[in-house]
């Protein structure tokens, strides 16, 4: 009896120590998201380098997890099922507000300082914002700031609202399919970051003798990368630095840095994105 009794609780004792085991490599894995404003591809390779980086600062496995739409990515920081994301300017806005202001913008590229946005067409006749009235015209996704939300605010501040005046609105889901719906004929004009229209142009992906930019919007505050308020101090602190350090002065950096189209990384704040906020309300978006 006592020896079945010392099994039992042997066997007890090392069920405990495998759940403890268990629960501890659960949460050595770092999961990270962004929105889909490209292909799948192109994001997963975009990430890659970066995921590596984050692995070795944070010093446990980090997974890139792609979700469907803009919403899903919202969804996933908001009830903490992925520890960072990727968001435009407006969907930081949405997850700051459906997480009752617990989500945080950490860190943004340089250049989402002064963001901007590009209209293009390869309609000769169209040369102004005005030229859109009677047109087909695409944004990305509804959610994205770059691709809808600032052009969308944009036409308005210009007396132009596109559902009023333009032949018909598409939504792509994302700036290089504006992009091809452009080149294709599918719509006669488009509004995309002009990030991935530069990116696009670079490696001789559009036809700019055929595809123009003929509009390109005022700056604001767009990207950033985005953590939820529970998450502790000391690790939000590991992640700033392990952005904030990449520099073009090394291999490394200069790979992640390309891939990511940035200068360098800077610390961001709440207070960027309200005129986003602002913008979304006065569009009925928010």
């Amino acid at each position: 009896m006592y020896l079945t009794s010392f099994l039992r609780r042997r066997a007890l004792l090392l069920a405990g120590l495998l759940s403890l085991a268990a629960g501890v490599q659960a949460q050595q894995v770092f999961r990270v998201t962004a929105i889909p404003d490209e292909s799948p591809t192109e994001l997963a390779r975009k990430a890659a380098p970066l995921m590596k980086h984050l692995e070795k600062r944070l010093g446990m496995k980090v997974e890139f997890v792609p979700v469907t739409d803009y919403a899903a990515a919202v969804e996933a920081l908001v009830n903490k099922k992925v520890d960072l994301a990727w968001f435009g300017g407006f969907t930081f806005v949405q997850a700051n507000n459906r997480s009752g202001g617990k989500v945080l913008p950490l860190v943004q590229r340089e250049e989402d300082e002064k963001f901007r946005s590009v209209f293009v067409t390869t309609d000769p006749a169209i040369k102004t914002l005005a030229d859109l009235k009677g047109k087909d015209v695409s944004f990305g996704s509804q959610s994205s700031t770059s691709g809808h939300l600032m052009p969308r605010s944009f036409l308005l501040q210009a007396g132009i609202d596109p559902d009023r005046d333009f032949k018909r609105v598409a939504y792509s889901g994302a700036h290089d399919a504006t992009v091809a719906a452009v080149a294709s004929g599918k719509v006669q004009a488009g509004a995309l970051n002009i990030s991935v229209w530069d990116k696009l142009v670079a490696d001789k992906k559009v036809d700019t003798d055929k595809v123009r930019v003929f509009f390109t919007t005022p700056p604001y505050y767009d990207y950033n990368w985005s953590v939820h308020a529970d998450m502790p101090a000391a690790q939000r602190e590991k992640l700033t630095k392990a952005f904030t350090e990449l520099s073009r002065d090394t291999a490394e950096g200069k790979e992640i840095l390309e891939l990511q189209r940035a200068t360098r990384y800077v610390p961001s704040k709440v207070e960027n994105y309200k005129g986003i906020e602002a913008a979304a309300k006065s569009a009925g978006l928010l």
